[in-house]
């Protein structure tokens, strides 16, 4: 991964990569890996994540097709 810094803006260059590394998903399994996850919870956790996901995509499949409203942004 490579982060230019600008005029020697450094503040903004670490915003960058921590932008970059959040999406990546670094912190994630950082977070993950602080303490042993027993086998049993890591199924029960992927199971969970695997049905947020799948709903996720009926409901934008939904929005897409028109019979849900799109969410409204805060601008």
């Amino acid at each position: 991964m490579r982060i230019l810094v600008r005029d020697n803006n450094i503040d903004q260059a670490l915003r960058i990569m921590k932008k970059k590394l959040q999406r990546e998903g670094v912190f994630r399994e950082m977070k993950a890996r602080r303490a042993y996850e027993k086998p049993s919870e890591k199924r029960s956790r992927q199971k969970a994540e695997a049905i947020r996901r799948s709903r996720k995509a009926v409901r934008k499949l939904a929005q897409r097709e028109g019979l849900l409203p799109s969410r409204k942004r805060n601008a």
